[in-house]
């Protein structure tokens, strides 16, 4: 009987959420795409994975400059910028007649991604009934992640079998944009008292002492996490059509947006299996997806690509969702946000650097072999993070009370 007020309470959070989804689908719409640019602007692999890579320095940079401004400003003024920001990225993408076009919009891109990572995520869970519910919390990770899905999917899809396959993606997601505009006018702003916006302050990530134990496996399990995922939306179609004969891009784009999908669902399942637990699962899914990588590249078989992505991407859900539970909860209320700051400015490196480092390589040995030595790489890494997990856990003797870890995982 309580089901339709109930609905029309959570309406408010859905159609945050979706336009939380519509703009992160913006800043991986691209990917299927590249080649075609590739083959229309005449640029090599290396370049490729430059041009992805701006798109990471755009949302470090908003994090650092600007990652509080929603705070001061409120959310709806923010949110709006960050669809500006989308939107002059389509715009960029559909003159893309030089190389500089394409930085440009994963510049805007990126920018768009930063304001709207931290102010869409709280503005979600504000407008739901209860504020920070497991569900708002749920609703925020969907969205965000799934939204980073459909952009591939969306893209490839309609480059594959649609006209004008490097413009009709970009038109399509500056209509999705402008509905969500007018959604957002119609949303009510959830902060009380605002300021002008002077009164925004770069924000400088700090870790306090009692932090840094938990944050270092945190990050680099982050960090691994965020880089498979660069590997997958910058090169992985590049990598399917020359080793594995896949030229159909709406096949790509489905296999990036798998990886996305399936962190949705490792982030839904932490709640039940505890964020103690969660981490070091979320590890050993990493390693996993980046061993069926691996093997993909030696013995060139697609279904072993599918598999990395699931389990990869469901590795990363686990980590990562468990990781920002855990950092949160061992930060001082008044150093959180700088906190959870460090971390993203973490995971977004680990999106952009050894995605160039694989363009740097692949320009001398090849695509394959540079993809294998970056799988080595962030093995060693995501190795390190579980073996400091289970030492700390011998040392700790008992974990952590458990309700409490689930309570901030909420």
């Amino acid at each position: 009987m309580d089901g339709g007020p109930d609905r029309r309470g959570w309406l408010p959070c859905y159609l945050s959420g979706a336009v939380f989804a519509v703009c992160m689908a913006g800043t991986t719409l691209p990917t299927p795409l590249y080649s075609l640019y590739q083959d229309e602007l005449g640029f090599s692999e290396l370049t490729v994975t430059v041009v992805y890579a701006v798109y990471a320095f755009g949302v470090i940079g908003v994090l650092l400059l600007a990652g509080n401004a929603s705070d001061a400003v409120g959310r709806r003024p923010v949110l709006l910028w960050g669809l500006a920001c989308a939107a002059a990225s389509a715009i960029c993408f559909l003159c893309a007649s030089a190389l500089g076009w394409l930085y440009a919009g994963r510049l805007m891109s990126g920018l768009s991604a930063g304001l709207f990572t931290g102010a869409a995520t709280a503005y979600v869970m504000e407008l739901a009934p209860g504020r920070g519910s497991p569900r708002a919390s749920f609703v925020a990770t969907a969205a965000n992640m799934g939204g980073l899905g459909c952009g591939p999917l969306l893209a490839g899809v309609l480059a594959q079998y649609a006209p004008w396959p490097l413009h009709l993606p970009f038109v399509v997601h500056l209509a999705l944009l402008s509905v969500s505009a007018v959604v957002l006018f119609r949303l009510r702003e959830t902060v009380g008292e605002r300021q002008p916006l002077n009164t925004v302050r770069p924000q400088r990530p700090g870790l306090p002492p009692e932090v840094r134990a938990v944050f270092r496996p945190a990050a680099l399990a982050s960090f691994v996490g965020f880089a498979l995922f660069g590997v997958f939306t910058s090169v992985s179609p590049a990598l399917l059509s020359q080793f594995l004969d896949v030229d159909n891009r709406a096949v790509s784009g489905l296999i990036v947006a798998l990886a996305f999908f399936a962190s949705i669902a490792g982030q839904s399942v932490v709640g039940r299996i505890g964020e103690r637990r969660s981490l070091p699962l979320g590890c050993a899914g990493l390693l996993g997806g980046l061993a069926l990588l691996a093997a993909a590249l030696w013995w060139q078989l697609l279904p072993l690509v599918v598999l990395s992505a699931l389990i990869g991407g469901s590795g990363q859900g686990l980590a990562f969702r468990a990781s920002l539970s855990q950092v949160a909860a061992a930060s001082p209320a008044d150093r959180r946000a700088a906190v959870i700051s460090a971390l993203f400015v973490v995971a977004y490196a680990g999106i952009s650097l050894p995605v160039i480092g694989v363009g740097v390589l692949s320009s001398h040995i090849g695509l394959q072999d540079a993809g294998l030595i970056f799988i080595a790489c962030m093995a060693v890494l995501v190795t390190c993070a579980g073996a400091y997990l289970l030492r700390r856990r011998t040392d700790d003797g008992s974990p952590t009370p458990r309700g409490a870890a689930e309570r901030h995982s909420h």
